[in-house]
């Protein structure tokens, strides 16, 4: 009798054990793999309660709007090229390189790094803001993202490698006199911290803007079991972590900006929405307290997560602008262009945007430069940019 319950018991934990890391296993491909993230039943209302998080207030729904719209219109028409390396460990990563309204001999280069599950494309009002003041831009896609290949997200951990790889094996041997700016939103913010403080970025990298970085990614994965998933932390989050290790190779408790920071010689602009709720500002105040190297910070009020240069585009610009200029040799130049075009500027409630084509005779009506219209008040602003057909 003894012997077969002791047999029984055993089963039933056999059972219990490969039904617990099935699901464990179900989680971690949940949250690192986008394709399998989307099929999930919770995707969608994951993606709502992220969006009900954020800020709805309607002049910073406008600016983002007016913003997405400036940055891959000019995208699609700027001077560019298609750019490719592989990583250590084999996987082909993909970008892209735009090049400045007027090139230059400043050696000015821009690395913009998007943010969890995004993609290189959220980035393009940035890269046009940087290339209309003379900078070479590098937009690359995380692995597991985008166009770029992979079987797991990174996190931080893997991606900071893979920016290491970018800025040796392409811009420094195209450029091996570059400056180098490293401005990343989210999971591109704590890659750049990452990489600035743990994997001996060379003396090209000059600055950092982490825009709501997160702390580490093991206290990111413990609060995301939480409220997207409606788990305990414990035990789920630690047998999470050891299965990223065994499955993605990396450690979500050595995944931390916030220990990389303290041994960080890179002068950085710390930046965070106030009302942030995916990763809260007491995450960026930390971060700030304990960074080693010179440093600045702004917190902006009313904007959630990712949303700063949304909700103030002048301020966040200019603030941008000013830390830049003072830790950089080279002073930036605007092309002609206006510092600030009132595209990036907050816009009156009525405003109202337009798309037009200036088109040669007997061509198509996507011939042509194109360009964009902001009315504002009455008045009207036109953004020209680069390229014809």
């Amino acid at each position: 009798m003894t012997k077969r319950l002791i047999k029984t018991l055993i089963i039933i934990i056999l059972i219990f054990s490969i039904l617990y890391w099935g699901a464990v296993n179900i989680l971690v491909s949940a949250v690192l793999i986008p394709s399998f993230m989307e099929k999930l039943d919770a995707f969608q209302r994951i993606s709502a309660q992220s969006y009900a998080e954020q800020v709805q207030e309607s002049s910073l729904k406008k600016n983002a709007a007016v913003m997405n719209v400036i940055g891959r219109t000019w995208a699609a028409h700027t001077d560019s090229e298609k750019v490719q390396i592989y990583s250590e460990d084999g996987y082909l990563l993909k970008g892209i390189v735009f090049r400045p309204a007027e090139r230059n001999q400043d050696h000015r280069w821009a690395v913009l790094l998007h943010g969890y599950t995004g993609s290189k494309e959220m980035m393009y009002s940035y890269a046009y803001w940087y290339a209309q003041r003379g900078y070479y831009v590098l937009a690359p896609d995380f692995r597991c993202q985008g166009e770029s290949d992979g079987d797991y997200i990174g996190l931080g951990a893997t991606d900071s490698r893979d920016l290491g790889k970018w800025i040796k094996e392409l811009i420094l041997r195209r450029d091996s006199e570059a400056e180098i700016v490293l401005h990343g939103l989210s999971m591109g913010a704590s890659t750049a911290l990452i990489y600035a403080g743990e994997q001996d970025p060379p003396v090209n990298v000059k600055a950092v803007i982490a825009d709501c970085a997160y702390t580490d990614a093991y206290a990111m994965f413990q609060e995301k079991i939480g409220s997207w998933f409606r788990l305990p932390a414990f035990p789920v989050v630690d047998s999470a972590e050891l299965m990223i290790r065994l499955r993605a190779g990396y450690d979500l408790k050595e995944t931390s900006p916030l220990k990389a920071v303290e041994s960080s010689s890179i002068p950085t602009l710390f930046i965070h929405g106030r009302e942030d709720r995916m990763i809260p500002v007491s995450m960026c105040l930390k971060l700030y307290n304990a960074a080693a190297c010179k440093k600045e910070i702004m917190i902006m009020e009313e904007a959630g997560h990712a949303q700063a240069a949304e909700k103030d585009p002048v301020r966040y610009f200019e603030t941008t602008e000013e830390f830049l200029e003072k830790y950089s040799a080279r002073r930036s130049s605007s092309s002609g262009l206006p510092a600030f075009p009132r595209a990036y500027q907050t816009l009156h409630p009525r405003a109202k945007i337009a798309t037009a084509y200036r088109t040669k005779k007997g061509a198509s009506l996507l011939g042509g430069t194109p360009y964009l219209r902001i009315i504002y008040s009455g008045a009207s602003d036109r953004i020209t940019y680069s390229g014809s057909s």
